[in-house]
């Protein structure tokens, strides 16, 4: 079976950049994404999601260059919310559909 290389991008962060993020990952190329609702503890010990609902992760398969610009437009919250992003490289099958 054939694969190719894909980034996985993956973004925790609080509720209230949930519609913020998908419209930019959105407008920088990203064809899909998935969304959950997720709890945990983080290093901030403030905790957003006792008045403003759980945390979301958004995951989105793009290529290298898409996701490089995602994560540049996920860390200009940095300073002041709770969110984080990371990447993995994956192979993927349906290459067409990412």
């Amino acid at each position: 079976m054939e694969t190719q290389e894909r980034i996985l991008v993956t973004i925790v962060a609080e509720r209230i950049l949930r519609d913020r993020l998908v419209e930019r990952i959105r407008e920088l190329g990203s064809r899909g994404f998935t969304l959950t609702d997720v709890t945990g503890e983080g290093s901030r010990g403030v905790h957003a999601h006792e008045w403003e609902g759980p945390s979301v992760k958004i995951e989105t398969l793009v290529p290298p260059e898409i996701a490089e610009r995602i994560v540049a437009a996920v860390a200009r919250y940095f300073e002041h919310h709770a969110v984080i992003v990371f990447t993995s490289t994956v192979q993927v099958v349906r290459r067409q559909k990412f």
